[in-house]
């Protein structure tokens, strides 16, 4: 027997679930194909996927699929601006210092933060910018629609707050944009085919990321002890790439890492030990304590060896924002 309404399964939502359309580490596409592309700013914060059915409420939700709407109030008058319109947007969330410009730091201040009163206060104190720069929904399908159309509808909602903007873009001015994002403290430059639809879930070569400095988001599927010190906290993490074949081993990151960083570390490998290792290829490392890969870390690295290790890989930061929860 099928559930009424108001019984059983709840009602699905009046939008469809989208995953975000990824993009590719490169450099900026050869300046003899520009016309071709559209180039953005690439900003240093956490991917968020927009979701309202038009009843000016909205979700937000993480790339890693975690609903976060509870930790940015300051960003649900923007269901308010779309009410009557069901849709789906695409955009990085943001806190930005004093100079304007985005700081990572600031912004894990929020993250995963759901106490309304502290949640409150922390909007008072480090308030984020919803940066908008796609829409794949609105009332209907966008996803086979080129980007120039996409940005288009985009810019047609008029979506302007206190708390959200939706940056324009340049066509066919590569080297311009990335030496404007340099000057405005963003990461790099995005790169976007101008024909390219939006692919769920996909990395794209339609889409290029070209980074300042080369990052990699890697997974922790292990620790090594450190020494002196240091015993008992991780001198550093065992580190893979998740590939299709499963999370592929890459190397180890210790450099770079705090005193506090380590302990957090320590707290959170604590708590999801393993008994085998969560590599699909060989770690020729002794003494690895394993995990259960749920950590996602951002790495500087300065290239890769022929044997597929991270060179010189430097600790960044977690990434509170990709770790899947639960």
């Amino acid at each position: 027997m099928a559930p009424t309404p108001g019984r059983g399964a709840a009602a699905p939502p009046p939008y469809p679930v989208i995953q975000p359309m990824l993009a590719a580490l490169g450099p900026l596409p050869p300046e003899h194909e520009q016309a071709s592309w559209a180039f953005e700013g690439k900003w240093d914060g956490a991917r968020c996927i927009v979701n309202t059915p038009g009843d000016g409420t909205l979700r937000l939700v993480t790339r890693a699929g975690n609903d976060t709407t509870a930790s940015y109030p300051e960003l649900g008058p923007l269901g308010e601006q779309l009410r009557g319109r069901p849709a789906v947007l695409d955009g990085e969330v943001v806190v930005l210092d004093s100079a304007g410009r985005p700081d990572f730091g600031l912004l894990q201040r929020r993250m995963g933060v759901l106490n309304p009163r502290r949640t409150a206060r922390l909007a008072m104190e480090f308030p984020v910018q919803l940066v908008l720069f796609d829409v794949m929904y609105l009332g209907g399908s966008l996803l086979d629609a080129p980007y120039r159309e996409r940005r288009a509808v985009l810019a047609g909602l008029g979506l302007a707050g206190p708390n959200w903007s939706v940056p324009g873009y340049v066509t066919g001015h590569g080297r311009q944009a990335w030496e404007a994002a340099l000057q405005g403290g963003l990461e790099g430059v995005l790169a976007k085919r101008l024909s390219s639809p939006y692919l769920p879930g996909v990395r794209s070569p339609d889409w290029v990321k070209t980074k300042y400095q080369e990052t990699l988001d890697v997974v922790i599927g292990g620790w090594l002890e450190g020494r002196g010190a240091l015993g008992g906290l991780p001198g550093s993490v065992v580190v893979g790439v998740a590939e299709p074949a499963g999370l592929r081993f890459v190397g180890a990151v210790g450099s770079g890492l705090s005193d506090h960083e380590r302990r957090e570390l320590a707290h959170y490998l604590s708590v999801i030990p393993l008994d085998r290792s969560p590599f699909v290829n060989p770690v020729d490392l002794a003494g690895v304590h394993w995990a259960e890969p749920r950590l996602v870390a951002e790495i500087a690295f300065s290239g890769w060896t022929s044997a597929g290790r991270i060179r010189h890989p430097v600790w960044h930061r977690l990434r509170p924002d990709l770790t899947r929860l639960g």
